[in-house]
């Protein structure tokens, strides 16, 4: 990944977490919680692809683990939001630009029902068995709620911004730049030697026209 990439993605991350366990966990919503890291690793999937959705949601779900207050094996939120990241690469529109709405919010309904299933799978797993007693079935249909809420208000930003990065000025305007002094040069050269032709056409036509009078004169005095 590009440095930019990795500047952007790294910074969307720590933000949406701090946002996430700061005020969304704290809402006590009925059912699940908004999540705001898996639509910002939605975002930078959509526009990166699914290699960069990967390591995106493998490095935004590790940070997840690990933070405070984190009450799960380490690792766990990794993987789904690797695998999310991953699948929502797959479906990356060209140049990253939606043409309409339907198709990012249908990825996000199917990665808030896909990662919830896949968070209690993996707890089933290693024996986390916390999904049962709230019940599977409000847990997916609140989290598939929340995050189609939230998500105009992330995706399209998210987005936007990666394809800002993606499309780097540094990166794009130099090479314009150089050509343009590239092209100066060439026709400052050019207009050099036109200018150098003309102003030699034009001493040949003076001594042309002298050696006439010249001639006229000696005539004349004949």
């Amino acid at each position: 990944m590009r440095v930019n990439r990795i500047l952007l993605s790294s910074s969307l991350i720590v933000v949406a977490l701090v946002i996430q366990v700061s005020v969304l966990a704290r809402l006590h919503l009925p059912g699940a919680v908004p999540d705001l890291l898996l639509l910002t690793v939605l975002g930078l999937a959509l526009v990166y692809g699914h290699v960069g959705g990967a390591l995106i949601g493998f490095a935004a779900g590790l940070l997840a683990d690990l933070a405070p207050p984190a009450d799960h094996a380490a690792g766990r939120y990794a993987l789904v939001l690797c695998v999310i990241g991953y699948l929502a690469g797959l479906v990356k529109p060209e140049n990253g630009q939606v043409k309409s709405a339907t198709g990012p919010m249908v990825v996000v309904v199917a990665a808030a029902v896909g990662s919830t299933l896949l968070y209690a799978g993996v707890g089933a797993l290693v024996g986390d068995t916390a999904a049962r007693h709230v019940g599977l079935g409000g847990l997916l249909f609140t989290a598939a709620l929340y995050d189609l809420l939230l998500a105009p208000f992330v995706v399209p930003g998210v987005m936007a911004l990666a394809r800002r990065a993606e499309n780097d000025p540094l990166a794009e305007t130099n090479p314009a730049k150089s050509g343009d002094i590239a092209s100066g040069w060439l026709s400052g050269g050019t207009g050099l030697r036109i200018g150098g032709q003309r102003g030699g056409l034009r001493v040949k036509a003076a001594r042309a026209r002298v050696a006439r009078a010249g001639r006229i004169k000696g005539v004349k005095r004949l």
